[in-house]
């Protein structure tokens, strides 16, 4: 089927955008998909785009009554759009910090925000990145070489939603379906009969190898593809099943007497080392190979296109809401982490750049790099304010947070562009999704999480983004001679291979890079349970060799399958642990 061009829809006269029931529409779905991204966050580290998810769900939704009902106006195109920016902008909510330096800071410092001063830093870090993003917007959007991959996504299915609503109705029914059984099986789990976790003998069961009975995981494998997939499966097998048995045969990592059942905390304490060092250098690596890259091609790019290029212009209005939101981070960065004022203030221009630099990554991959940016302003707080752990994760945080931001914003805005909508009202429909996402973000990561000093960092809530914040965080400061000389040597020989890894990333074709190991999945395997990577290899592995069979029909709906049995378990699981939190009352 060949698709439209992006500006199919640029001719089409706006009637109805921002209308009520758009804004209500989406933030009814904002408030039901940001617990998934909560959820999955504090379990795999990741967290995905839910801008197809409102676009179905809405348009099933309104077409249905306006199919059933006569005088009730459609569903319109630019309603559908910004149905869409409020409910992605409440679920990103969670790079303002939630499943990532929020949990560290608790877990070094022992403090744990409450939850409107939580409400108010989460909110004030995004409400950043969004001005960053209408500052960069023409600029960004006019580069050709940036086609923002994500974007291009929802357009796609915008345009198919329009052209073939039979097939939008067919993605729905699979999407619910796909929910029903994913929740079904977690209920059965957690409230009807508790599901074995299968092992194949007990010392594989210490190491973490067992069969977690999770629908959800087998969603996110047939979302991240099956190079990540063999790449969480060659990672569990060479961290777990390799590494960690000689750690605990040379005394390396000492289990408790007669330790039985799965030994996630010990182990990890240690494996997070060489896995985190792996992540941080080849992202930090291929990101400035990319840079440099794109620094030599410029000279070029500009003679070649003589058109100039449109300029930032600081109109009042937009001047005004990005000093309201430099105003609001650095009085909460001084009242909630007692950071010095000029510390505060550096930690802004440091935002911009971080964000600038993810925007442009974002609209060249379509991969947002938002952990290698909040580590490279972990390293810049830690170079400027060594031994400070408040300063470098809460100051790194705000780049890290408004980065997040900018990068969704601007799939958006390329959505927009295309069927040209009003950006100043997806401006508007953006902030109250962060609004809504932040109330409901914290609200649920403090319902599932209200001990982080004993939930945190365990089988049950593995939490990889916060094992490396806070493994990043404590190497700044306290430095590398706090670490055994085994862990240290473990430290060089991860940087050693994340450095390779990410520069051949960078360097080699992409016809040959295709069969190099994902180094985010690679060190992440070395941070979460064999189990949890074992299940999304699995769903991976499951996925390719259907559509080897059957190509059509994963085009048609592995992705929306996906998205239905992540959104069923996670919010199926929010649901059981307010349950218990109630029973425990």
């Amino acid at each position: 089927m060949g698709h439209a061009p992006p500006t199919v829809f640029s001719t089409i006269r706006v009637e109805r955008e921002l209308s009520l029931r758009a804004v209500l529409t989406g933030a009814v779905l904002g408030i039901l998909l940001t617990p998934s991204n909560v959820y999955a966050g504090l379990k795999i580290g990741w967290s995905f785009n839910m801008s197809i998810i409102a676009l179905l769900v809405g348009c099933a939704l309104w077409q249905g009554l306006a199919g059933g009902r006569k005088g009730l106006p459609a569903w319109s195109l630019h309603e559908s759009n910004i149905n869409q920016t409020v409910a992605s902008a409440a679920a990103s909510i969670v790079s303002g910090g939630l499943v990532a330096p929020i949990p560290a800071y608790t877990l070094l410092t022992g403090h744990q925000l409450d939850p409107v001063p939580m409400m108010a830093w989460v909110f004030s870090v995004s409400f950043l990145g969004i001005w960053i993003a209408w500052y960069l917007r023409p600029t960004l959007l006019a580069d050709p070489n940036l086609k923002f991959p994500e974007g291009i996504a929802t357009l796609e299915t915008l345009q198919q939603i329009y052209s073939q609503g039979r097939e939008a109705m067919a993605r729905i029914k699979v999407l619910f379906s796909a929910a029903l059984l994913s929740a079904l099986v977690k209920w059965i789990d957690v409230f009807a009969w508790t599901i074995p976790r299968w092992s194949p003998t007990p010392t594989l069961e210490r190491l973490t190898f067992t069969a977690d009975p999770s629908l959800m995981l087998i969603g996110f494998g047939s979302i991240i593809g099956i190079r990540v997939g063999l790449t969480l499966l060659f990672g569990a097998a060479l961290a777990w099943g390799g590494l960690a048995p000689r750690l605990i045969d040379h005394a390396l990592v000492v289990l408790a007497p007669n330790a039985s059942g799965p030994q996630f905390a010990a182990l990890v304490e240690w494996l997070l080392w060489p896995g985190v060092s792996l992540m941080v250098c080849a992202t930090l690596t291929s990101l400035a190979v990319r840079l440099l890259q794109a620094h030599r091609r410029l000279p070029a790019d500009l003679k070649a296109n003589r058109t100039p290029s449109p300029q930032i212009r600081f109109s009042p209005w937009p001047a005004s809401g990005l000093l309201l939101s430099i105003a609001l981070i650095v009085p909460l960065q001084v009242l909630l982490f007692a950071i010095d004022w000029w510390m505060a203030l550096l930690s802004i221009p440091l935002a911009v750049c971080l964000a600038v630099v993810a925007a442009r990554v974002v609209g060249a991959t379509g991969i947002a790099p938002i952990g290698a940016i909040g580590k490279l302003s972990q390293l810049s707080f830690g170079l400027i304010a060594p031994g400070q752990v408040t300063i470098n994760l809460m100051s790194a945080n705000t780049a890290g947070g408004a980065a997040g931001q900018s990068t969704d914003l601007m799939n958006d805005f390329k959505v927009g562009q295309a069927i040209g909508a009003t950006p100043h009202k997806q401006l508007i429909a953006q902030c109250i999704g962060i609004f809504i996402g932040s109330v409901f973000g914290v609200l649920v990561y403090l319902m599932l999480i209200p001990d982080p000093q004993a939930l945190l960092l365990t089988e049950q809530w593995p939490a990889p983004a916060v094992a490396t914040w806070k493994a990043v965080a404590e190497t700044l400061t306290q430095g590398l001679q706090a670490l055994s000389p085994e862990i240290r040597y473990a430290i060089a020989t991860g940087s050693f291979i994340g450095v390779l890894l990410g520069a051949l990333d960078s360097l080699l074709p992409q016809r040959l890079a295709r069969w190099l190991p994902s180094t985010a999945a690679l060190g992440l395997a070395f941070i979460l349970p064999a189990s949890i990577s074992m299940m999304m290899g699995l769903g991976a592995v499951l996925t390719w060799l259907v559509s080897c069979r059957w190509p059509s029909v994963t085009e048609r709906f592995a992705i929306t399958a996906a998205a239905g049995l992540i959104a069923g378990e996670s919010i199926l699981g929010v649901g059981a642990s307010f349950w218990e939190m109630l029973r425990a009352l």
